[in-house]
Parts: structure tokens; sequence; C-alpha cells
């Protein structure tokens, strides 16, 4: 993507990077390191392999993933966050603590309904 194409907005430009469900949980998996195809696949349950390919291609292209292939048979392919894919750990954090106060939430509210 070009500095041209993105939002003015900081949380839009946010989202068009990250917006996508799989992106998310794909970031999460690579934020603890290096993973090759495979694993991604089965750590992400409910991705087929076409969408996994699609948006680890994607992410590539707007710079928050390197792809490594290694010449061997059959092919390795490994996929590494880039610095600035790691640098949404902090955003990943706060939505995980969220997540969690507003799990917390419901089950007060579920509590007084009993």
């Amino acid at each position: 993507m070009e500095l041209k194409d993105l939002p003015k907005c900081p949380v839009e430009t946010t989202l068009c990077m990250i917006g996508e469900k799989w992106k998310i949980i794909i970031i999460r998996e690579l934020l603890t390191g290096t993973k090759r195809f495979g694993e991604l696949k089965k750590a992400v349950s409910g991705i087929t392999q076409k969408v996994l390919t699609t948006n680890l291609r994607k992410m590539e292209d707007d710079g928050l993933v390197m792809r490594k292939v290694y010449a061997q048979v059959p092919p390795r392919v490994e996929y590494t966050l880039t610095d600035v894919g790691y640098s949404l750990a902090p955003v990943l954090d706060a939505m995980a603590s969220w997540g969690t106060d507003y799990r917390t939430f419901l089950k007060l509210l579920e509590k007084r309904k009993i």
C-alpha cells in the first residue's frame, strides 16, 4: 500500500492493515516467533489454506510479515513478523485486555439476572 492510498485518520489506517479477522489471529500467532505455513494453518483454527495464503501475501505486501523460502525438497517456507509487525503487540495486548474486561462485565450482568 502506498502512503497516498491510506486514509487520513490513523485509526482507519490501522484498520486497513489489521481490520480483517484472520490478520489479527495470524499476527497473534507470529508474535511468539517464526512459524512455517503448516504451523500457522494448525494454529489458526477454521482458516482455509487459500485464505491463509491470501492474508499472508497481503501482510507481506504491507510490510507486516517477512517470508523466507528455503531451496529444498519439499520446499520450506517460514513467516516472521517484521519490526512493523511486532510493533502491533501493544495493540493486540490492548485488545486482549479489553476482551477480558468485557467478559467480566458480561458475567456480572448474568449474575444480576439470576
